[in-house]
């Protein structure tokens, strides 16, 4: 699907143009020309790419081919950039989305194969004329590198709810699931979003550091922001994996105690049980000579001496705190 808007002075003049009018608006040295394509077919990419802005073989590769590693690259008349948007899916599920674009100094193509909610977002916003003053290219790139940068805050709200909720129940006494996994789980997709996230901030800073010519002075500070944004985002992950180090240590802490405790609490009852087992093992070899079988009370004091055996062991063991 083809999305194209058309800005002239800062305000939406044509929206969803016909071809040869986009071709025209394309022409236009004096209009700002913005093409969405969502899951665009390979007719729709190629007339786009190839045939309207013409843009290098190798970018168009790029832009076709599903990547993870955020990029930029100047390929002078414009810049050729890889970016990720996050969403918060079902069951407390991640989903990433790879967003590409092509920023020129009066053109702006976005290229990606899944719905953003980030991007639709901004394009409902400019529809109506909302909040956005897309007097150049390059502010329009910035809002929709703003927007993506955005949409990981629902997802690190997902991530820190689950973080303390792993916490609470790692610290309580509660052993009705085991957390283990839940952990390892939560860990892995920690780990997979700040792999996605770090090389999209060296993106953003590329562009805040004002190294390209199609950036214009007075928007490097607005970039900037964006990449502040995401190293706060970082960070915030960063301490969220930190908090969960320290849930999955004091889960295997309190595991490995909970089972020392119970082999102490078998242990000690071995320990009790061992004097009649000896007594009952000695006095049941059937020799034919133990004078003391034969004393009438011999079965009383056998079983008088077991007993105190048996309570000074559990007093003992009661003092070394087994139990």
């Amino acid at each position: 699907m083809i999305d194209s808007f058309v800005f002239s002075e800062g305000k939406l003049v044509s929206h969803n143009l016909e071809w040869e009018a986009l071709r025209l608006a394309r022409a236009d040295k004096g209009l700002i020309v913005w093409i969405d394509l969502t899951a665009p077919t390979e007719e729709e990419t190629k007339k786009v790419l190839e045939q309207l802005f013409e843009f290098h073989p190798l970018a168009i590769e790029d832009c076709v081919t599903r990547s993870e590693l955020s990029k930029v690259e100047d390929y002078e008349d414009y810049l050729f950039m890889i970016v990720q948007s996050a969403s918060a899916g079902t069951e407390k599920s991640v989903q990433i989305h790879e967003l590409n674009m092509f920023l020129g100094k009066e053109f702006l193509v976005t290229f990606h194969q899944d719905p953003i909610p980030a991007l639709t977002l901004l394009k409902d916003k400019v529809v109506k004329g909302v909040g956005l003053q897309a007097r150049g290219a390059d502010r329009l790139a910035h809002q929709v590198l703003d927007l993506a940068a955005d949409s990981y805050l629902p997802v690190v709200d997902l991530m820190t709810q689950e973080m303390e909720d792993v916490e609470e129940k790692s610290l309580g006494g509660e052993r009705k699931e085991d957390l283990s996994k839940r952990i390892l789980k939560a860990r892995r997709r920690l780990s997979g979003l700040r792999q996605i996230l770090r090389p999209q901030r060296e993106t953003v800073a590329r562009l805040a550091r004002g190294e390209s010519k199609l950036i214009r002075t007075q928007l490097v500070p607005y970039f900037r922001d964006v990449q502040d944004a995401l190293t706060r985002i970082d960070e915030r992950l960063q301490g969220c994996n930190d908090r969960m180090m320290v849930a999955f240590d004091v889960y295997t802490n309190r595991s490995a105690h909970e089972a020392n405790e119970g082999i102490k609490v078998l242990t000690a009852i071995t320990a009790i049980t061992i004097p009649p087992v000896v007594i009952g093992t000695w006095y049941g070899m059937n020799f034919r000579i133990m004078p003391e079988l034969e004393h009438p009370q011999a079965y009383w004091w056998l079983m008088l001496v077991t007993v105190l055996l048996m309570v000074g062991m559990g007093v003992w063991l009661k003092s070394k705190r087994w139990f």
